[in-house]
């Protein structure tokens, strides 16, 4: 069981989850955010921890930085957009049980005074912006990481807010490399 209780946007996610892990879930029914829902949200925070576990498109980042604002020290769990992808629909229902565990697997906590780690340079220099491939290695390295799909500069906040090391960027980059050449 998971100590932290998941906050997702539907019911069908809580379907996928509970076949990955035994976690309790809160709705937020999307951007609604009813009075009531927050309030469980915040009883859920102050006492167990809660993890923030959206869909990977505009709306769930859309509602992940709300609660994040919200919720400062909510941890943050991301399957990637291709594992959450079906039938042209994407959301955590789409998921498969191995993604969603492999995404909880890598939750990471904001740090809301970011370190300066990663700069533009770092992704122009990694293939991760102003390439043709910018987006799928952006993707693959998030996963990875486990800080999700993002357009390059919300990807490089992420780096430096989610507290990941120069050498855990060098060693997914490594693995990315590899895999490329398998």
């Amino acid at each position: 069981m998971i100590k932290e209780v998941l906050v997702v946007e539907g019911k069908m996610d809580v379907v996928a989850i509970r076949k990955a892990v035994e976690a309790d879930c809160i709705i937020t029914e999307g951007f609604r955010l009813k009075p009531g829902t927050l309030a469980n949200i915040e009883q859920a925070y102050r006492k167990r921890g809660i993890i923030i576990l959206t869909d990977p498109d505009p709306a769930g980042e859309r509602i992940r930085r709300f609660l994040s604002k919200r919720f400062p020290e909510a941890k943050h769990a991301f399957v990637p957009k291709a594992e959450a992808t079906d039938n042209d629909d994407i959301g955590i229902e789409q998921a498969k049980p191995p993604a969603i565990r492999a995404a909880l697997e890598k939750v990471r906590t904001m740090d809301w005074e970011p370190k300066d780690t990663f700069r533009s340079a770092d992704l122009i220099k990694n293939g991760l912006s102003g390439s043709p491939e910018a987006s799928a290695r952006r993707a693959k390295l998030g996963a990875a990481l486990g800080v999700g799909f993002a357009n390059a500069k919300t990807f490089l906040r992420r780096l430096n807010h989610y507290g990941v090391s120069r050498d855990e960027f060098e060693s997914a980059l490594n693995r990315l490399e590899e895999e490329a050449y398998e």
